[in-house]
Parts: C-alpha cells; sequence; structure tokens
C-alpha cells in the first residue's frame, strides 16, 4: 500500500551514478552553503547565455534550486542582448534527477504549495520562453529532470546507453500533472506518450532518440559543443519569426495550466500533506538513509 500512497504529483529520482532496476526517489543532503546552485555565462558577441546546474548531488529540484532557476531565466529573459539560453550540468552523469522528496515531507501546507507555485513557474517560464532553449543533456534525466528538458526547444544528449530521460512516475503508483503530460505529447506524440506513462518508461538515450524524446546524440565530451553550434542555425532564423511560431505551437498547452493553477496547487497539497502520504515518505527517506549507510 505504500508504493499506492505515492499518488499524483510527486517526481522521482534515480540513484546518482547508478542505474535502478525500478525508479526510486534519492535524498539532497542540506548544508548550510550559500554557494549558488545555478551559474550563468553569456556571451554578449553571440547572444547565447549556457546556465549550468549545480547544485550537488544530483541537481535535485528544491525550492531553493528553482527560485534561483527562475531568478535567472527572467534576468535573461529581460536582456535584450540575449537570443539563446543552453541548459547544462556540471556534475558527473546526471543532468537532474527531478523534485527534492525533501520538500514534500514535514512541511507546512503553505510551504508546500509554494513549492509547487515555483515548480509550475520553471516550467512557465521555460516554455514559453522567447528565447532560443537548448537542453544539453549530459546525464540522466528522470522525471522533472525530463520536464525541464521537454520544455526546451531542442535536446541534445550524451550518447551513453547509462544514462536515463522519460517521465516514469507510474512505476511508483504516480500520475504526471495534466502538464507533464501535454508536454510529453507536444514532444513524442500520443501514441508513444501514452505507452511512455503508463509503463513508466525511463528511455536510455538511444531509445529516446528513437521516439523523439530527444532530438540528437553526441559523444559525451561533445554535448555543449554541438549545442552551441546547434544554437547558431536556431539564432538565423528571424527573432520574431521563431518567437511567434513557438507561442502559436505552445499557447493552447500553457494556457491551460494558467487557467487551472490555483486548482492544480491547491489539489498537490491536499495530497502531500495526507497523514498517509507523509507517513510513505517517512518510510521512503528511512530506506534511503539506510541504504545509505
Amino acid at each position: 500500500i505504500v508504493n499506492s500512497l505515492l499518488l499524483y504529483y510527486l517526481s522521482i529520482h534515480s540513484r546518482h551514478g547508478r542505474e535502478c532496476v525500478s525508479p526510486c526517489f534519492s535524498l539532497q543532503q542540506r548544508n548550510s552553503s550559500t554557494s549558488p546552485k545555478i551559474k550563468v555565462d553569456l556571451d554578449n558577441s553571440t547572444g547565447v547565455a549556457v546556465l549550468r546546474m549545480q547544485s550537488p548531488p544530483v541537481n535535485s529540484l528544491s525550492l531553493d534550486f528553482l527560485t534561483e532557476f527562475c531568478i535567472n531565466l527572467e534576468k535573461l529573459e529581460m536582456d535584450k542582448s540575449c537570443r539563446g539560453l543552453i541548459i547544462t550540468s556540471t556534475l558527473s552523469k546526471v543532468f537532474s534527477a527531478g523534485l527534492d522528496i525533501m520538500e514534500m515531507y514535514g512541511k507546512s501546507p503553505e510551504r508546500c504549495g509554494e513549492f509547487w507555485k515555483a515548480v509550475q513557474e520553471m516550467w512557465l517560464k521555460l516554455y514559453g520562453s522567447n528565447m532560443a532553449t537548448i537542453a544539453a543533456i549530459n546525464g540522466s534525466s528522470p522525471a522533472g529532470g525530463c520536464l525541464m528538458s521537454i520544455g526546451c526547444d531542442y535536446r541534445i544528449m550524451a550518447d551513453n546507453p547509462r544514462y536515463s530521460i522519460g517521465l516514469n512516475e507510474t512505476q511508483l503508483g504516480i500520475v504526471a500533472p495534466f502538464w507533464f503530460k501535454d508536454t510529453l505529447v507536444n514532444t513524442v506524440g500520443n501514441r508513444a506518450a501514452e505507452l511512455a506513462l503508463e509503463l513508466g518508461l525511463l528511455y536510455s538515450a538511444p531509445d529516446a532518440l528513437k521516439i523523439g524524446l530527444v532530438d540528437q546524440l553526441v559523444p559525451e565530451d561533445q554535448v555543449l559543443s554541438t549545442a552551441q553550434d546547434t544554437m547558431s542555425k536556431w539564432l538565423a532564423v528571424p527573432d520574431h519569426a521563431r518567437q511567434i511560431t513557438k507561442s502559436m505551437m505552445r499557447k493552447q498547452t500553457i494556457d491551460k495550466l494558467l487557467s487551472n493553477r490555483e486548482a492544480d496547487i491547491t489539489n498537490f497539497v491536499s495530497f502531500i500533506t495526507k497523514d498517509s502520504i507523509q507517513r510513505s515518505l517517512r518510510m521512503y527517506l528511512e530506506m534511503l538513509k539506510s541504504r545509505k549507510a
């Protein structure tokens, strides 16, 4: 019953640097460091910014991480000299492992609502960005990490069969939110999305390419350089034409969340604060800690 209780909006982490037979959460360790979780370098000569996620051990999407991510994205959006954005990771073997489980355990309803609103905001800012966006996926990217990747315009992944990507929520009895689903449908088509979501599939890099979940595979040491080369092709298109076309393709999906945003937050908070769910999360955290020990 523990697995069946973990329903609805949670995202799943993969164990850092290891393959999992089944999906599993990972625990983002807390420390007192104030080091930035995001590093942004903007090349004014090309108009391309590289956003590097640098929050060990697995770039978990905590509230602090999401807030910092959104602030940086907004700054770049307002900078007229920035036309393109490449998102990548500084960590070995992982792009992002998804939502931080500690944001969902032992928190007040108000805090849970703030967290889920930040998850929404990350997706809204990225999926609706006027910039050309490329995910340079240099490691595994399950659940929330996959959502971030498919929020971009183009995905380049390291050609390593040990790296995986996908919305694997149903493997633990979890239902991906409607806007996760809509983004995946827009990326791979209805039938491929149906199979991926119902079976909770994590695709190896080669298989992700086959279904169109990623657009290109390159050697691991060439992911960023290929993204930079590819960006020049995107920026060769006049900005206004590309932006209007992007909006035309994505507006309906974005508007659907905007019109249901508060209800989506309410549903998440109502679910995650249930005593039964909190007990399940506690059991899962204890299991992770015992494995680590």
